[in-house]
Parts: C-alpha cells; structure tokens; sequence
C-alpha cells in the first residue's frame, strides 16, 4: 500500500486526487505544511519535501514524477496514453507544463505575499510573476478551446497535475474570465467526486 505524507492545500492534493481517481488503497500521514524558509526540504518527511510516497521500501518525491510512477505502476493503462500513442507526447507536455511552466509564477507570487510578505516592496516582480501566469494560462486557453480535457475528450493524469495548478490561480486572482475555456475546465475538474475527496482530505 502507499503512503503519502500530505498537507491540505499543498501539492499533495494531486497524489490524493490520482489515488482517489484510480481506487487505491493508500495511507495518509498528516505533514504540517512549514515555511520554506530557512532552508528548503526542510518538511517532516522522509524526503523534506511534500508530497512524499513510501511505496515497497522506497519513497520519493515530485508530484509529476509521483504521478507518472503511480500511473505505470498501478494504473493498468488508466489515466494516461500508452508508450507509442499520439497522445503520449502531449500528455507528458501537460503532466510537466503544470508545474514546470505554469506553477513558478505562482509559487513566487505565494513566497513574497504569504510567507516573506514583501510583496508591496517588490510590486514589479510579483507583477511579472502575474504576467508570466498569466501568458501560460493563454496557452492553455488556446488548447483547451472546443475540448472537455487538455487531450480531448478523455480526462488523464495530465488533468490531475493542471487542476490543482489552476486552483492555486483563481485562489491568487491571476484565473480571470479572459479565460473562459481554462474557467470552464476547473468547472468540469471540481465537479469530479475524487478531487472533492482530495480537498476534504
């Protein structure tokens, strides 16, 4: 069975989420969410970082690396397009975009606003963070336009990793309704019962 060290609202909402969507079994262990500073992996977890697993003897970290582990793991073909598929390279491009392209902003916005609180001493950069989401949210809305989910009609891990993405914009106010495709994809995400789980989680 899984472990994951989770912390409501963090990353590892993905994990519970993914966990949920496929109907594994899994243990939760509760991981107060610390302040990155002073130093960061500085999380009580095996790793110091949350999300963690534990899964046979060996944990890791990484949300998208997680995500990907589970899915060729334990998914059966579920969630993800197989090795080989049109799809396969899109969605891999999605599963890392969520974070690698479209989170830092937000997580540099989420630094000088709630933890360093400077973010009034440093209003031209958190302003380029907005901007740097901002531009990431357009190219999402040009690819979720006429499509349920990122790759079509199917929902896939890709989904998990841009939900909770977009769930940490609208909360910072950068998810506007200049956006209305992104708006009516996190619609059609928060309606799924396992992300409701996760949330609640």
């Amino acid at each position: 069975m899984i472990t994951l060290y989770h912390a409501p609202l963090s990353r590892s909402v993905r994990i519970v989420w993914l966990l949920e969507e496929l109907g594994l079994p899994y243990e939760l262990r509760a991981a107060t969410l610390e302040p990155p500073a002073p130093r960061p992996f500085a999380q009580k977890t095996p790793s110091g970082k949350v999300p963690t697993i534990e899964d046979d003897g060996m944990a890791m970290f990484e949300s998208g690396a997680i995500l990907e582990y589970v899915l060729e793991k334990y998914g059966n073909g579920r969630l993800a397009p197989p090795v080989g598929s049109p799809l396969r390279g899109p969605f891999l491009q999605w599963v890392h975009f969520a974070e690698a392209t479209l989170f830092p902003g937000l997580g540099n916005i989420a630094w000088h606003t709630r933890f360093k609180q400077d973010a009034e001493t440093v209003a031209g950069a958190v302003a380029d963070y907005r901007a740097w989401t901002e531009a990431g949210l357009d190219a999402l809305e040009r690819q979720l336009t006429g499509k349920q989910f990122v790759l079509g009609a199917e929902f896939s891990g890709a989904d998990v990793m841009l939900g909770y993405t977009l769930l940490v914009a609208k909360a910072f106010g950068v998810l506007s309704e200049r956006h209305p495709a992104v708006n009516a994809y996190l619609a059609r995400l928060t309606e799924r019962p396992a992300l409701r789980r996760a949330l609640q989680s």
